[in-house]
């Protein structure tokens, strides 16, 4: 019994993923072309990364410290590093507390 019912599932499911798939086809029209032309260049997005081996990138964030009694906010540096290594320097220290 369970074999019936789950190939019956399975012929309904298969038929009306075909109605749905002739109606999308025909709806669509002539815009495929332009969802074709605008897909292709997604699987080369990530393809040739050499271009980016050699750039250093550095953000400028600021935190919040406290030493002790005292609050400071430091503006520090965090370098990317080509070869997967973070830099962090610290820029300035201000007291504000």
């Amino acid at each position: 019994m369970k074999k019936i019912m789950g190939f019956a599932l399975v012929l309904v499911s298969l038929g009306t993923g075909g109605f749905a798939s002739d109606a999308k086809g025909s709806e669509l029209g002539s815009n495929s072309v332009t969802l074709a032309a605008n897909a292709s260049p997604q699987w080369q997005r990530g393809r040739d990364r050499r271009y980016n081996r050699t750039r250093v990138r550095a953000i400028t964030r600021q935190r919040t410290v406290r030493y002790g009694r005292r609050v400071y906010r430091e503006t520090y540096v965090v370098r990317y590093l080509p070869n997967g290594r973070t830099s962090t320097q610290v820029i300035s220290r201000v007291r504000i507390a």
